[in-house]
């Protein structure tokens, strides 16, 4: 347990982001699961705009490594456009 001020004020400042981090990439992994769940095109896309916001938004907001958000985003383009193919 730190005895400086600064150093309790930044373990503190350090759970709320963690807390907040946490939850936005449960939020991004549910995003992404539903697209992968989607049965046709149209809930496929709907899905795949959710997920594409949310993470460019990760991938600015460091919360991603860019390249990662990128190449998600790529599998998820592909997934979406083989629904497409299947119908």
């Amino acid at each position: 347990m730190p005895n400086i001020k600064s150093a309790k004020k930044r373990m503190e400042l350090g759970r709320k982001w963690e807390a907040r981090n946490r939850s936005a990439r449960a939020r991004l992994r549910t995003a992404v699961k539903r697209v992968r769940q989607a049965e046709d095109v149209e809930s496929g896309e709907t899905a795949f705009r959710r997920a594409a916001s949310l993470l460019d938004r990760a991938g600015q907001r460091r919360l991603f490594h860019p390249r990662k958000v990128a190449r998600l985003k790529a599998q998820l383009q592909r997934h979406v456009n083989g629904l497409g193919e299947q119908s």
